[in-house]
């Protein structure tokens, strides 16, 4: 056999769980870039000043934490058949789980970000079925919410060499 397929041989379908794995590895790489940075810090590093204008990197993790619960939250809700549709106002959002989370210490919010993850894919590998929302919720509070802030948190341990 030459190792191109043959017309006789029908292409297997890319189906839900093709979708579920596919976007599990798209998080199992983001979380692993993310975490090897964060492991580079200690725990004064993890708390300076200086990610952003206004956060330090356990500001971050907190933030991140706040999402994946939010996503394990609406997952659930796809799952069981309560969850509707309604616009929600992300920078309120923001401001609500930085104040909840600011007076925090680093270790509440090192468990409370591995954890919400943990319940995050826990809620992804119960749903029957991939739906549209369900995928987007997956994705953007995890993979490409990971690597929409690793740029700051790259410049943030460049400049602390």
């Amino acid at each position: 056999m030459d190792g191109r397929r043959s017309s006789s041989c029908p292409r297997k379908s890319r189906g839900p769980v093709d979708r579920r794995e596919e976007l599990l590895r798209e998080d199992d790489r983001a979380w692993q870039v993310f975490m090897d940075i964060l492991e580079r810090l200690g725990p004064d590093q993890l708390t300076a000043p200086g990610l952003t204008e206004d956060w330090t990197v356990k500001d971050l993790m907190a933030h991140m934490a706040c999402w994946m619960a939010q996503a394990a939250h609406v997952l659930e809700r796809i799952r069981l058949g309560t969850w509707e549709k309604t616009p929600i106002d992300v920078d309120a959002m923001n401001r609500a789980f930085y104040q909840a989370c600011k007076d925090l210490d680093l270790v509440a919010v090192k468990s409370g970000l591995q954890s919400s993850r943990v319940r995050m894919l826990q809620e992804w590998y119960e749903l029957p079925q991939i739906t549209p929302d369900a995928d987007e919720w997956f994705r953007e509070s995890g993979p490409e919410h990971i690597g929409e802030h690793l740029p700051d948190l790259e410049r943030f341990v460049r400049d602390r060499g």
